[in-house]
């Protein structure tokens, strides 16, 4: 049986939904279509030219990147630079982008944050910026007959979850009235004249964008003609979503150790870091790629150590001797989100072949 490239999105989209990506980010199918059969699935950091044409050799035509190759509007696509060379080789050769940036940032298990925090033996992770406007709350009024029914309905759909725990709700037994108006076919009580009902008042936390399949299976799952229900934004931020990490190490170790450890485990030939405190390493914040705008929560939150990349000279002085402050590279910092989209991809496709690039896309070189 074929997989669609539009299956493969759809796995992505569940594991990194769109609406976590931030408003100035473009992710999602850049170039092709998703009726598309898919013959093999590239993994990388960047698409770029060379590894479109990688692609081509390896028979995959689909690139599943991190970084948008389109980011901002394309006007004109002549070929005169590095992002319209890119979609005129990817859409010559009919390769599908599928970029997934900082929606998968903003996972924290499973995404960019998480990784990292495993390359650096970080437990208890969670978001060191929860993302907003992430949850509702759904009342819905069942008749007590069909409450149980209505809420498997609701959990199947994706409403419930509550941190590690699933299937959450609560219910209240109560009566409901209404009067059914001409032309109306109501399951209980006749038209014109007011009915009385022994009623559940079920609610049931939702994530904000499950908010639509979540309502279209409690409406399936009802008997009423009509559906009383309320959906209602929450201020509760999603204990799993959020823009960068925190969590500690195991056990303390010294500054100097824990710099050891970054650079051996992301392989790079220099850190750039503010002045070390002298004090021992215990709680870390870690953000991939551009994380300076989180100096401020990590101080906040008490770490000892931040870790992400493209801070700038004046920035540095943030860290203001509470906490050392570590950039590592953009790219380094997110090098193993290829290894992460090569392995659930493999996990959950096995029909076709999924590669990791092999093109160094780093930008950025060192003399030393």
């Amino acid at each position: 049986m074929s997989t669609s490239i539009a299956d493969i999105v759809h796995f992505l989209e569940a594991l990194a939904p769109p609406a976590y990506q931030e408003s100035y980010d473009n992710a999602g199918l850049l170039t092709g279509s998703g009726n598309w059969d898919c013959t093999g699935v590239l993994t990388t950091l960047d698409a770029t030219e060379e590894v479109v044409m990688e692609a081509v050799s390896c028979r995959c035509n689909l690139i599943v990147a991190h970084h948008p190759i389109i980011f901002g509007g394309l006007k004109k696509i002549t070929g005169r630079n590095y992002v319209e060379r890119t979609v005129i080789a990817a859409i010559k050769r009919d390769i599908a982008i599928y970029a997934i940036h900082t929606n998968l940032d903003n996972v924290v298990a499973g995404g960019v944050n998480g990784r990292i925090a495993q390359r650096l033996g970080i437990v208890g992770g969670k978001p060191l910026l929860p993302r907003e406007g992430t949850l509702q709350k759904l009342y819905c009024f069942v008749p007590s007959d069909h409450l149980e029914s209505v809420r498997a309905a609701v959990f199947a759909a994706g409403a419930g979850h509550i941190g590690g725990y699933s299937e959450c709700s609560y219910s209240v037994e109560g009566t409901g009235t209404f009067t059914a108006g001409v032309g109306t076919n109501p399951y209980v009580g006749e038209p014109g004249r007011r009915h009385y009902e022994k009623e559940g008042r079920l609610e049931v936390i939702v994530p904000t964008h499950l908010s639509r399949e979540v309502v279209q299976a409690m409406i399936a799952a009802h008997p009423y003609e009509e559906v009383a229900y309320d959906l209602v934004p929450l201020a509760n931020s999603h204990p799993g979503v959020g823009s960068g990490l925190i969590g500690e190490l195991p056990a303390e170790m010294g500054e100097t150790e824990f710099l050891d450890r970054v650079r051996r485990e992301f392989e790079v030939p220099v850190i750039r870091h503010t002045r070390l405190t002298g004090r021992p390493v215990k709680k870390v914040a870690v953000c991939g790629g551009a994380g300076s705008f989180l100096i401020s929560r990590a101080l906040a939150a008490g770490a000892n150590f931040y870790v992400t990349s493209d801070v700038k000279y004046h920035e540095f002085f943030d860290a203001n001797d509470h906490l050392v402050v570590a950039d590592i590279g953009h790219f380094e910092s997110e090098q193993f989100t290829v290894d992460l989209l090569f392995e659930v991809l493999q996990e959950k496709f096995r029909n076709f072949a999924v590669l990791k690039s092999v093109v160094k896309t780093n930008p950025i070189k060192y003399y030393y």
